[in-house]
């Protein structure tokens, strides 16, 4: 891991982003790491664009990750990582769900994503985590939970599974404890 680790998930309002936020940097402090986040509403309540930070290391001093420092970009909608580009370098790693919000006036097809984001990354993958959950779970708005598991179970992620599982408990109702830990899960299967 670097010094610091840094994340932005982009996606509309709606999709779990603050929720991933707040799993992410439970795990992270419970791991000793010291953490900083931040969040960037648009018209989130219209399912507009939203962005969140996540900073851990040994020691953190901004909230906000640098442009082309990004470790881990992951986009709960196809789109928004269009977004968080800018913040990416070489040595990024992009998990983008196969889905697209039909709310978006602007209409940016997965092959044009994909040829932007070449000139940025090699490290770009596109996986069907609504399409999954909604297959497996009958409810495609844990898909990004579903990502957070691939991306440790890939090592993408330095944070042990079982602090993500705690994070998942302390940070959610207990109603939401087993859907969320079989979409964390999902991605071994």
């Amino acid at each position: 891991m670097d010094k610091t680790f840094n994340i932005v998930i982009s996606g509309v309002g709606g999709q779990g982003l603050v929720t991933l936020l707040k799993i992410i940097s439970q795990a992270a402090f419970d791991e000793g790491f010291d953490v900083k986040t931040s969040e960037l509403h648009g018209l989130s309540q219209r399912g507009g664009s939203v962005e969140v930070y996540i900073r851990f290391g040994e020691q953190v001093f901004s909230p906000m990750v640098p442009k082309g420092q990004a470790n881990l970009i992951i986009a709960l909608e196809q789109q928004e990582v269009l977004n968080g580009a800018q913040f990416a370098s070489k040595k990024s790693i992009f998990l983008i769900n196969k889905y697209q919000t039909p709310t978006l006036a602007v209409d940016v097809g997965l092959d044009e994503i994909k040829q932007r984001l070449a000139d940025v990354s090699k490290k770009v993958f596109v996986i069907p985590a609504s399409e999954i959950c909604q297959k497996k779970l009958g409810n495609e708005v844990v898909s990004g939970i579903y990502l957070l598991g691939y991306a440790v179970r890939k090592k993408y992620l330095p944070l042990p599974m079982k602090s993500l599982e705690e994070a998942i408990k302390k940070t959610m109702p207990e109603k939401f404890w087993e859907l969320n830990l079989k979409a964390l899960h999902l991605s071994k299967t």
